[in-house]
């Protein structure tokens, strides 16, 4: 996993006190650091005697110093006024995702001279980074160590770590889609267009040979697989062989990922590769998505799409599950069942010992399918999709419920009032493919979809309004 790369670039004014605004310098990059986030920071060190941004002279000595560390997101705190028109030249000529903040200011001094007048300057950025046409993130003028700060400060993180692997999407797509799954239809082109996400499309005979390839060798990562599945998994109900040609599969795929450099895999995975190789992709399509190489079902496109996104909101430390939204609870009213063949990565099993079984639908019975139930606990459910040119992404926080057993990977859910999802996912663009994570990250997908032109935040729960009132702290007693 990469760390996401930050600039720092604090900002002062000549008019107002250069002590107070490098002592806050120096305590703003402590809080950050004390978070403890998979960041590397860059900042302004060695171009000034005292790292901070507000001589005009070094511009271009900070941008090259960006640019050459490339820098995923700016952040510049306002550790006085600041100095407006040079962070938004900067800002402009990186075009990444910017953070605007300032500490609170203190109490006027006894003579009446004020230090910093920090929001003063907030307000004169904000302007000007308008005129620049700069997208920015703004956290509630606050102290150093509220919790409004904290969080606002995560949530960017989080939100630019979406944009950037958005931004280095490519999709290893294996086969088409299923002929009658007409709901998974995309324009591969628009996708391109708008926003340069990228489709490797490879066949299902190229998948098959590369796999008979894997089995018959005796590479290392294959025997790591076989391995993982028979220490991992109850496998009692299919052969040595079948476990064999799963994890060659898983493998193979891995390499077609390397190969093409994508970060994510739509496979087309019923029924001709059964009648190929014999085996359903479900285990090894788990096993990836464990790797943080995420596997949607049935030539999925934007699942993969979502599935990135969703993952990235985590800073890549959780992986999704891919499923179908498939039926509601029979007794809970705002109960649902997401649930999948067998592809919902194995570490997220409720189970010692998951189950490597045969699928239980279709005729052949072919081996591969992950079974069981999978953890509860707090989820976020997301899906992109877009229809007519219109791209948004649905967003909703659900919690783990109980519920009857069923085949396949499931696990039930409960959110705050399901017919309103339903009517919202029904009435689309969204079909009954969806991306769920353990952790809440509605927050993060919102703020990313502002760097992300083209692409509309679509939340459900909680609402647009109250994601930007827990952004700026509206719950939190300041």
């Amino acid at each position: 996993m990469e760390n996401l790369v930050l600039g720092f670039a604090p900002t002062r004014r000549f008019v107002f006190s250069k002590e107070d605004a490098y002592k806050y310098k120096e305590l703003i990059l402590q809080k950050m650091k004390s978070f403890d986030l998979p960041i590397e920071i860059v900042d302004l060190e060695g171009i000034n005697e005292e790292g901070l941004l507000f001589n005009r002279s070094e511009e271009s000595q900070i941008i090259k110093r960006f640019q050459d560390a490339k820098v995923d997101a700016l952040f510049v705190p306002h550790c006085n006024f600041g100095t407006e028109d040079i962070v938004a030249r900067i800002a402009k000529e990186l075009g990444k995702p910017v953070l605007l903040w300032g500490p609170r200011d203190e109490a006027p001094l006894a003579d009446g001279m004020r230090l910093r007048d920090t929001q003063c300057g907030l307000f004169a950025t904000g302007k000007v980074l308008r005129r620049f046409n700069v997208k920015f993130t703004y956290i509630t003028n606050c102290h150093v160590d509220d919790l409004v700060f904290e969080r606002g400060f995560k949530n960017f993180i989080a939100a630019s770590n979406v944009v950037k692997h958005f931004n280095q999407l490519r999709i290893l797509q294996i086969s088409t889609r299923p002929s009658d799954f007409w709901s998974v239809i995309c324009n591969e082109g628009e996708l391109l267009e708008k926003f340069n996400i990228q489709v490797h499309p490879i066949t299902l005979e190229d998948i098959k040979q590369k796999t008979l390839t894997v089995e018959k060798s005796s590479c290392e990562e294959l025997d790591e697989a076989i391995a993982y599945i028979k220490k991992t998994l109850d496998w009692s109900s299919v052969s040595e062989d079948n476990v064999r040609r799963i994890a060659a599969l898983k493998v193979a795929m891995k390499q077609y990922a390397d190969e093409t450099n994508s970060t994510a895999i739509a496979i087309q995975c019923w029924s001709a590769l059964q009648d190929l190789i014999g085996i359903m992709p479900c285990l090894a399509n788990a096993i990836l998505t464990d790797e943080q190489i995420p596997v949607t079902c049935e030539t999925d496109i934007h699942g993969a799409i979502t599935s990135i996104m969703v993952q990235a909101a985590t800073l890549n430390t959780e992986p999704t599950f891919f499923a179908d939204i498939t039926v509601r609870h029979p007794d809970n009213p705002n109960g649902e069942l997401l649930f999948h063949c067998g592809n919902f990565p194995v570490s997220l099993s409720v189970e010692e010992t998951p189950k490597l079984n045969k699928h239980f639908l279709f005729e052949d019975h072919s081996p591969g399918t992950h079974e069981g139930e999978i953890k509860g606990g707090d989820m976020t459910i997301a899906r992109f999709d877009g229809d007519h040119g219109e791209y948004s992404i649905f967003l909703g926080k659900a919690k783990g419920t109980t519920g009857p057993f069923t085949r396949g990977s499931y696990v039930w859910i409960e959110v705050n009032d399901w017919p309103l999802w339903e009517e919202k996912l029904v009435k689309g663009p969204y079909i009954h493919h969806s991306v769920g994570i353990h952790a809440n990250v509605v927050p993060a997908l919102y703020e990313a979809c502002e760097y992300i032109p083209g692409l509309n935040p679509d939340p459900v729960d909680p609402t647009k309004e109250e994601i930007k009132a827990w952004l700026r702290g509206s719950d939190i007693n300041q």
